[in-house]
């Protein structure tokens, strides 16, 4: 299903003239060999251009049209028109000259038996270069010498005759385009992806951009060993995913569109995530990146490519219940066809973490369902309305550490939670917990990560009553008055002791929420030397407000609260410490 997805999507790119066709892609060119009629260089030109990235101007290779590059393991393969100087000039800075000299043999094979029937003059000139070009030579070639130090590191060479690329010249396209539906390596099959027959692509193409995979691409579909094959398909090597070289270039060439697509690309953990619409539409692509990863926009952002939080939530629930709903320009359509892909890098391959396809109304549902849960009343200091998905993985992670880095399987796990609406990671939880345990701390986010995991996961009736939005004052659930207390207990000692160094969530918070039959009425003795510091109705005001809760307790002290308990008591302490700081703010 995947690589029928992106088989079709590659399909809709193509009519829409943003992706190459079949047999050309698109390669990063540093430089181009100008050259004369008769084959000789005439100028070297740099193709290096200027970009800003962030507060940085960094240069650049263009990206060119070019024929398709073909898949290198260790051995000497050549490419047509555009390769390194290895290969296209016979020199490199690698230190081993037989096998440069191998390279440059091949690209001069491949050339002129490609070219032997062209008859264009940049076909001629081609021709006419590698008949007579000595790599010997090179070096002092008038023509390289001024770049020649940096032409030999290993960037892109292209040639160019006339002022033009020559993968301009429509004879020498026709060529190669008949080379390449030719070229096929295996035997003819049955495409399993198209459906129809074509020749086997024994190798699939490299997708390039995933993060922590090799750098010049990791396969999707690989069977390098014959440990890797099984039911009989022992004749190819692609046979045990019989895929016709057409489909396999089609697929390879929309994922790395997709991957390539930096505004439509994510990075969550160590998942690389691309989505796409089934008619190609990017306002689809658009509305899941805002809705999913990123912070919601302020005031001066762009109203062209985004929407106000409160505009975002409305399009979403308009969405959710299967209405269209308005982005600027276009009408998202809730039955559109969506997909959502997410890669994990595995050695030289590529793993899928998960893929979800669906309409765009059911997404748009199952996020609204996942914010729904998140939803805690939130300190006036965060400016945040929503929570993204980069921000609950923030919470699991000691962010004074050298990498502050999630857990590796946790963000596809989330991930696939959010999109399916299923369970939460239990995973997701003990981050939060050790976290919690760690810096005696109960932060907005962490709050909103157990309130949502509880609503979901758990099937604790009592639980659930307290896992709301705001302060549950009504509930005599015991651990989360617990967790009230310990809040107004926190309040007494530092009116009592302002600038204390270490309070009693320091010293105390974690063993109250195990084990507080233990240390409660420590707490309390604390809290009456506390009261007798303050003067008049502060002192009233906090004794009534221990007796009130304590009033709420009708049995004796639990000695232990288990993992879903301790949750309602960290809750509990977040409610009502946030309830008090709002109070501060309305005085």
């Amino acid at each position: 299903m995947i690589l029928q997805a992106l088989t079709r999507y590659y399909e809709i790119l193509l009519k829409r003239g943003k992706i190459a066709a079949s047999g050309w892609s698109k390669a990063k060119v540093s430089w181009a060999l100008e050259l004369s009629a008769d084959g000789s260089p005439l100028l070297l030109l740099p193709l290096q251009q200027e970009v800003q990235r962030g507060k940085k101007t960094l240069s650049v290779p263009q990206e060119l049209e070019v024929p398709a590059p073909v898949k290198r393991t260790v051995g000497v393969a050549a490419n047509f028109l555009c390769d390194n100087s290895g290969y296209l000039l016979g020199a490199d800075a690698k230190g081993n000259p037989g096998r440069t000299a191998d390279c440059f043999a091949a690209a001069k094979a491949l050339h002129l038996n490609l070219l032997a029937s062209v008859d264009s003059p940049a076909a001629r000139a081609v021709t006419a270069f590698f008949e007579r070009w000595d790599p010997a030579q090179a070096a002092s070639c008038p023509a390289l010498q001024q770049d020649w130090e940096e032409l030999i590191k290993g960037g892109n060479l292209i040639f160019w005759y006339d002022g033009e690329p020559v993968t301009t010249d429509s004879a020498i396209r026709r060529a190669w385009e008949q080379h390449y539906s030719n070229s096929g390596e295996g035997k003819e099959i049955l495409c399993l992806v198209t459906g129809k027959h074509a020749p086997l692509a024994v190798l699939h193409p490299s997708i390039k951009g995933v993060q922590g995979a090799q750098s010049s691409g990791a396969s999707l579909v690989s069977f390098n060993a014959p440990s890797f094959w099984s039911y009989g398909h022992d004749e190819e090597q692609g046979g045990n995913a019989p895929t016709g070289t057409y489909a396999a270039f089609a697929y390879g060439a929309a994922l790395n569109y997709l991957i390539a697509d930096r505004e439509h690309m994510r990075r969550i953990g160590d998942t690389t995530v691309v989505c796409w619409a089934e008619g190609g539409e990017d306002a689809y692509q658009d509305f899941t990146m805002m809705a999913m990863f990123d912070d919601e926009p302020d005031e001066g952002a762009d109203a062209a490519h985004a929407l106000a939080p409160a505009e975002l939530r409305a399009a979403l629930e308009k969405l959710a219940s299967g209405e269209p709903a308005d982005w600027p320009g276009v009408s998202l359509d809730p039955n559109c066809r969506f997909y959502i892909l997410g890669l994990a890098p595995n050695a030289s391959r590529l793993s899928v973490r998960f893929f979800w396809q669906n309409s765009f109304g059911l997404l748009a549902q199952n996020i609204a369902r996942h914010y729904e849960r998140l939803e805690i009343v939130r300190p006036s200091f965060d400016p945040y309305p929503t929570l993204p998905v980069w921000r609950l993985l923030r919470e699991t992670v000691n962010l004074n550490a050298r990498t502050p880095e999630p857990s590796k399987r946790l963000s596809g796990d989330l991930l696939l939670a959010i999109l399916t609406n299923g369970l939460y990671p239990a995973t997701l939880l003990t981050g939060v917990t050790l976290r919690i345990r760690a810096e005696q701390t109960v932060n907005r986010g962490r709050a909103a990560i157990l309130k949502a995991y509880y609503l979901r996961n758990s099937r604790n009736e009592s639980l659930k009553e307290v896992m709301t939005v705001e302060l549950n004052e009504q509930s005599s659930y015991v651990p989360y008055v617990l967790g009230r207390l310990f809040s107004v207990l926190e309040a007494v000692q530092a009116a009592a002791n302002p600038g204390i160094n270490t309070t009693i969530r320091e010293r105390y918070f974690n063993s109250a929420s195990a084990t507080p039959a233990v240390v409660f009425p420590t707490l309390l003795n604390l809290a009456q030397k506390h009261l007798s510091k303050l003067e008049g109705g502060l002192r009233v005001f906090y004794d009534r407000r221990i007796g009130e809760l304590l009033a709420r307790i009708h049995e004796t002290l639990p000695a232990r609260l288990t993992l879903e308990e301790q949750g309602a008591f960290q809750l509990g302490y977040y409610h009502e410490t946030q309830k008090r700081y709002t109070k501060k703010e309305e005085q």
